[in-house]
């Protein structure tokens, strides 16, 4: 392990009986600067001292999960439970990764997103909006899934396909490289 890059400050919060600490970076490294205040996290195991990752503004990270890499979570989105962002994944907005989640690679899950129950994003891979991707499901390449759309039961989404407005993709179903849509007939005319 490099040196430590962070240190808890005296600011705490408490979430669901986890007390979670306001973070303070030590050194300079990729874009924080030595005196940087970062968001919150519940212990060491959460943030690696190693790789350039970090969580900032208000976002948490706690119970045993685990950001690592060069990944950021910022904003005010959550990560918690087992989760793993990895890699150069971003997790930002009011999204939230949980349960034994990851998103790794060049990946990115906002807006008001989330990601749960051994669900995985990888690859450059977007999740985004309110949309939700769990129960073993994956989505990867660069595919996108947005809107309402909801990705569940080890569907997976992948190469560029898009799942948006309140697409439905479960029970192992694959989509590759196609728009899955539900919209309204007026909607789909403009199209």
């Amino acid at each position: 392990m490099s040196e430590k890059k962070y240190e808890f400050t005296d600011e705490t919060i408490e979430e669901d009986g986890h007390i979670l600490h306001r973070i303070r970076a030590l050194r300079d490294f990729d874009s924080v600067h030595a005196g940087d205040l970062g968001g919150y996290i519940e212990n060491e195991r959460n943030l690696s001292h190693d790789g350039v990752c970090w969580v900032s503004g208000d976002a948490w990270v706690y119970g045993e999960a685990q950001v690592s890499g060069d990944a950021l979570v910022y904003g005010w989105a959550q990560v918690y439970d087992r989760a793993q962002v990895s890699g150069d994944a971003w997790v930002y907005g009011w999204a939230q990764v949980y349960d034994r989640a990851q998103v790794s690679g060049n990946a990115m899950v906002s807006g008001e997103a989330q990601v749960y129950g051994d669900a995985q994003v990888f690859g450059e891979a977007q999740v985004y909006g309110d949309a939700l991707v769990f129960d073993g499901a994956e989505v990867y390449g660069c595919a996108r899934v947005f809107d309402q759309a909801r990705v569940f039961d080890q569907a997976r989404v992948f190469d560029q396909a898009r799942v948006f407005y309140q697409a439905r993709v479960f029970y192992r179903d694959e989509v590759v490289g196609v728009r899955a849509e539900r919209m309204p007939p007026e909607e789909l005319e403009d199209k």
